[in-house]
């Protein structure tokens, strides 16, 4: 007897279901490219400048405004409630797929569609209504998180770990699922399913991030090298753009050695490379920022420039780690006085 689909599903690794989703994903970005010469007719306002988001309609209605937010909201909901769902009722890792993760990966494929469907029919994401600066720092805090919850595996600097507490860390841990799953669905939908290059690369980092956390509790998630790809990923997005934006003589390098400085500091050090490795890998760095800097005549810029992104990153993780460790102490003062009081 031939099984059914939901049962051939969860036969399935979740390594093999990994490959699948990543050409699932590519396969999508292509359709998102073939159906963008139909949205090349829509006037838009003339671009005016680093904070102005050229892809929205000069004037939107109840209607365009509704189907964005809406679509949003349900993609939201539904996956936060999986996320629930999965931490609650499951609560083991696999190296299968559990139904909440075929449900998972059937939610945001359904909200994919969705979103190509709507702004063919009203084209406006969230953009509209936002700036584009909480779509960028959404992905920011992201990478900041990632940081701080693998502080203990890999350290943060060369190796090393920072002092980050154990309650701070163990919390970032337990609900980073909810934050990760906000910044790509809330990123995804604050564009319009548009064509251009810049949108394609990064629908297709999105529709990734929507995988991993659709892996959730499986051995795909944690595999080190794929979390480690999807970090690595935004030194392509950053500089691909920045390309496209400003061309060859713009600021591309800031962002590609910038990215790549966390890579040397933080990220190879969580890889199990032999200490040559590493250090063939740091002076290749070096050599390449060099050489990039030297061309464009500005030496002094391969210092200045590309410490800029590590040093945002590793201030963030400060900053974010006292705010949770007061948080956590907060609540456990609240909770305290009250746990007294039912003594009494």
């Amino acid at each position: 007897m031939t099984q059914r689909p939901a049962t051939a599903l969860r036969n399935l690794s979740a390594g093999r279901t990994l490959l699948l989703g990543v050409a699932a994903s590519a396969v999508i970005t292509g359709l998102i490219w073939l159906l963008g010469g139909r949205l090349q007719g829509i006037d838009l306002l003339p671009d005016q400048g680093a904070s102005w988001y050229y892809w929205k309609l000069p004037e939107p209605t109840f209607w365009t405004r509704l189907s964005a937010w809406t679509g949003y909201a349900a993609h939201q909901i539904a996956f936060w409630w999986l996320i629930y769902y999965a931490q609650t009722r499951v609560r083991r890792y696999t190296s299968g797929l559990h139904g909440v993760n075929i449900a998972a990966l059937a939610v945001n494929t359904g909200f994919i569609v969705l979103h190509i469907l709507q702004t063919h029919l009203f084209y406006d994401g969230l953009a509209q209504d936002v700036s584009i600066f909480s779509s960028q720092g959404s992905v920011i805090l992201l990478l900041v998180v990632v940081l701080l919850m693998e502080n203990k595996r890999r350290g943060l600097f060369v190796g090393r770990p920072a002092p980050l507490g154990k309650a701070v860390v163990d919390f970032a841990r337990r609900y980073h699922g909810y934050l990760f799953s906000w910044a790509a669905v809330y990123t995804f939908w604050y564009h319009p399913a548009e064509g251009t290059s810049g949108h394609l690369i990064g629908f297709f980092y999105m529709f990734l991030l929507l995988l991993q956390g659709s892996l959730f509790l499986t051995r795909a998630h944690t595999n080190r090298w794929w979390t480690f790809t999807l970090e690595a990923m935004v030194a392509v997005h950053g500089t691909l753009v920045a390309v496209m934006t400003s061309g060859p003589d713009g600021a591309w390098p800031m962002f590609l050695f910038g990215f790549l400085g966390v890579f040397v500091i933080t990220q190879m050090h969580g890889l199990g490379l032999p200490s040559a490795a590493r250090w063939g890998l740091a002076g290749c760095y070096v050599a390449a920022a060099l050489l990039v800097y030297g061309l464009r005549g500005d030496l002094m810029g391969a210092v200045a420039e590309p410490i800029r992104i590590p040093a945002i990153e590793y201030v963030l993780v400060g900053v974010l780690a006292l705010l949770t460790w007061l948080g956590l102490r907060t609540a456990a003062l609240i909770r305290r006085p009250a746990k007294d009081c039912t003594k009494v």
